[in-house]
């Protein structure tokens, strides 16, 4: 199983850093994980190919994590030759279909109807949704928003967990117990900890009791400006620690 990160940052913008999006391939599923700003061009740069996703998830509904989802679709529809025939399964929590279908009411029925089969499946806190092959999706409450979803791709023995965006919770330390790598939010300093965010301690201590592998951070404000993320998260986990920049690229599992 691989993992590219296409954008590593939020809603605040910076040359190096684009919204929330991270591609992972396993065979044979292509799953793109939250479709923020700048996902269709950083996959473009980084030489993925996006427009063979058998699935999008999106986590929650803040625009910083599924803003370029109708963008998405449109170049689905008309930014390939030839126009896209094969399905696609968007994935969501509950209330992904009502917003579609109110995205549709603004933008036109394309949205609903891109030219190619398309299934909108809504997905509760432990729920299980078998992909393809032996690959599944599983999905865990994060306290961020009422909606907000973590998720993890389990295939071959491995499982990769995406936290999101998600304060800290005792609940998902549990939920992500062994994981083979653990890519988790890092929004903000230790200094500016708020209880919607993890900072680079809180995200370390998430890892630990989690029992990672192997940590990724992702999902960085602009303000921690030259700060090592990384170097403060090993103060709470003596694992492997990654602090991601855009097309970073891991094999879960190595």
């Amino acid at each position: 199983m691989e993992l590219t990160v296409l954008g590593s940052g939020t809603v605040a913008p910076t040359p190096e850093r684009t919204a929330a999006a991270h591609w992972v391939d396993a065979p044979p599923v292509k799953l793109l994980l939250d479709c923020g700003a700048g996902t269709l061009h950083r996959a473009a740069t980084f030489g993925i190919p996006w427009a063979e996703a058998t699935h999008v998830a999106i986590t929650h509904f803040h625009q910083d994590h599924w803003g370029e989802l109708g963008m998405y679709l449109f170049a689905l529809r008309w930014g390939i030759e030839p126009p896209r025939s094969a399905p696609l399964t968007l994935i969501g929590p509950r209330g992904m279909r009502t917003r579609l279908t109110l995205l549709a009411g603004a933008y036109g029925d394309w949205v609903l109807e891109p030219g190619f089969p398309l299934e909108i499946r809504e997905v509760s806190p432990g729920e299980s949704v078998s992909l393809a092959g032996d690959v599944e999706l599983e999905a865990c409450k994060t306290p961020h928003t009422t909606e907000s979803l973590a998720y993890a791709v389990r295939t071959g023995g491995l499982r990769l967990v995406y936290t999101g965006d998600t304060g800290p919770s005792e609940e998902l330390a549990r939920w992500a117990a062994g994981c083979d790598l653990l890519l988790a939010e890092c929004s903000l300093p230790d200094e500016r900890a708020i209880e919607l965010h993890l900072t680079p301690s809180r995200a370390g201590a998430l890892a630990r009791d989690a029992g990672a592998r192997r940590l990724v951070l992702t999902h960085f404000y602009p303000v921690f400006g030259q700060t090592d993320p990384a170097a403060i998260a090993r103060s709470e986990f003596d694992g492997e620690i990654v602090a991601a920049t855009d097309g970073d690229r891991f094999t879960v599992g190595e």
